[in-house]
C-alpha cells in the first residue's frame, strides 16, 4: 500500500515525539511517505498531489483545519470515491469534530491503533460532504468552490470563529474557554441580532428571511464542548445531504433559551422554538445577506461574504473507519 502522511507540526495535542512514534507505527504496515506541513494550504497541495499520483491512502495528522485542506486537495478535480485515495484521520487538534463524528478515538495514539486495525480488517465507508461556492450573478461569484467535512456558518457563529483566530494569532491557546469568551463578545457587538439580514433560498420552497444565525451541518454532532457533544442538527449525517439550523432572533432571552437547548441537546432533539428554523437533507440552497457577513467552514474563518451557494454531495470520499 502506497500512503502519504500529512502532519501538521502546529497541532495542539501532539508533540514531535508523538508524531515520530505514529509515523514509525504506520510505516511498519505500509510504504509511507511522511511530510510535515510548512505553510497554509500545504496540506491541500499534498492531497492534490496524492490524488494525481494515484496513492492508495492519505493520512491526515492534525486538527479539523488540516483535514479540510487534505480533503480539498483530494477532491480538487471533483469527487470520485472509487478512484481517489482513501482518507484516514489521526486527530491532533483541540476539537477534532470530523474524526469524532466518524467514531474514532479522540487520542492520537489510540486512533493510530484503530486505524491499523481498520486497514487490516478493510473497514471503510463512503461519506457525503458539503461544497460551498460563490453565487452566480453576485459580487461573490468568483469565489472558488471549497469542500467542508462537518459544518459551515454564515453570520454570528462565523464571527465567533474569526474572533478566536485573531486571539490565536496573538498567542492565545485554542481552548473551549476562549471560544466561550469570544462568543459573548460577538453577541454584545452583533449589530443585527434583532433583525437578521440573511435569506435562505432553495428550489421549490418559499424563501426563509431575516435570519441572524445560519449553521450548515454535514454531520452530527455539530461540535464538542470538551467531551460534551452539541447537536445543532441531530438528523444530519454523512449519509445524507446538508442540514441547516437558523435563528431569526438573538435577543438576550432567545440566546439564553437556545444556548441552554444546545448545551442539553441529544441525538434526538436539538434547538427548537418559534425563532428557530431546522431543515433536513438539502442538496442545493443559497444564503444571501443584505450586508457582508463573516463566513466559516470547518472552523476556518474565510472572511466576509454576501452570498454563498451550498451543495450537498452524498457520496464524495472513502474514509477509513
Amino acid at each position: 500500500m502506497r500512503a502519504l502522511l500529512v502532519a501538521n507540526p502546529a497541532a495542539t495535542t501532539t508533540s514531535a515525539r508523538t508524531r515520530d512514534v505514529l509515523t514509525h507505527a504506520l510505516a511498519s504496515e505500509m510504504k509511507l511517505e511522511a511530510v510535515t506541513t510548512e505553510y497554509r494550504g500545504h496540506a491541500r497541495d499534498l492531497g492534490r498531489r496524492a490524488a494525481h499520483e494515484g496513492l492508495d491512502l492519505v493520512v491526515a495528522l492534525g486538527g479539523d483545519g488540516t483535514v479540510n485542506e487534505v480533503v480539498n486537495g483530494l477532491l480538487h478535480d471533483g469527487p470520485d470515491p472509487e478512484r481517489l485515495p482513501r482518507l484516514a484521520v489521526v486527530p491532533g487538534g483541540s476539537t477534532n469534530v470530523f474524526a469524532r463524528a466518524l467514531g474514532l478515538p479522540n487520542d492520537a495514539v489510540e486512533s493510530t491503533g484503530a486505524l491499523l486495525d481498520a486497514l487490516r480488517e478493510q473497514r471503510e465507508r463512503i461519506v457525503g460532504l458539503g461544497l460551498a461556492a460563490g453565487t452566480p450573478g453576485t459580487e461573490d461569484e468568483s469565489v472558488p468552490a471549497r469542500w467542508f467535512t462537518f459544518c459551515a456558518g454564515f453570520g454570528f457563529d462565523a464571527g465567533v470563529v474569526g474572533r478566536v483566530e485573531q486571539q490565536r494569532e496573538r498567542g492565545k491557546r485554542s481552548t473551549h474557554a476562549l471560544y466561550v469568551r469570544q462568543l459573548m463578545r460577538q453577541f454584545w457587538d452583533e449589530p443585527n441580532r434583532r433583525h437578521g439580514t440573511v435569506t435562505l433560498e432553495r428550489p421549490g420552497a418559499d424563501p426563509v428571511t431575516d435570519l441572524v444565525l445560519s449553521i450548515v451541518c454535514n454531520t452530527s454532532p455539530w461540535t464538542y464542548l470538551g467531551n460534551r457533544p452539541l447537536y445543532a442538527s441531530p438528523e444530519a449525517s454523512f449519509d445524507t445531504a446538508l442540514d441547516v439550523l437558523a435563528l431569526n432572533r438573538l435577543s438576550t432571552p432567545a440566546v439564553v433559551r437556545y444556548a441552554t437547548q444546545l448545551l442539553t441537546s441529544t441525538p434526538e432533539r436539538g434547538p427548537h422554538g418559534k425563532h428557530a428554523v431546522s431543515l433536513h437533507d438539502l442538496t442545493d440552497f443559497t444564503l444571501h445577506s443584505k450586508v457582508p457577513l463573516p463566513f466559516q467552514m470547518d472552523g476556518d474563518h474565510l472572511g466576509l461574504r454576501t452570498s454563498v451557494r451550498f451543495t450537498g454531495v452524498r457520496r464524495a470520499l472513502r474514509v477509513i473507519v
